[in-house]
């Protein structure tokens, strides 16, 4: 899976890494071609494998959380057709939007109108 992440959005990935404590946009979507599984990733630690995003493997309870990319790489390499990227998804939104979606709809989801509700609800629980 290296030719996944060039070395521009590696380096996004890294320095996003590197302030853990901001609510990033997704950088990437990686996805699994012939089933369920996405993954979107918005940070790399400063080792080069553990990957922080939004990890949906088709079951219904997509969750934020680390992933690691030598162990996607395993999981790529052992299927048909291995993971892919969206070269198309561009993220619109910070990754806490996408993940409140994605747990209201049970997967996640890049519909605007799911992920504008979300972000409504993020904004009236911070203003409490």
């Amino acid at each position: 899976m290296p030719s996944l992440i060039d070395a521009a959005t590696r380096e996004l990935l890294l320095a996003n890494g590197r302030e853990r404590d901001r609510d990033h946009c997704p950088v990437l979507k990686l996805f699994n071609p012939l089933g369920p599984a996405i993954w979107l990733i918005c940070e790399l630690d400063a080792g080069g494998d553990s990957m922080f995003g939004l990890c949906d493997l088709g079951v219904g309870e997509p969750e934020l959380g680390y992933v690691s990319l030598d162990e996607l790489k395993e999981v790529s390499a052992g299927l048909r057709i291995g993971l892919e990227l969206d070269r198309a998804f561009r993220a619109r939104y910070p990754i806490s939007a996408y993940a409140k979606a994605a747990r209201i709809a049970g997967r996640i989801v890049e519909d605007q109108d799911a992920l504008q509700a979300a972000m409504r609800l993020s904004d009236s629980h911070t203003a409490r």
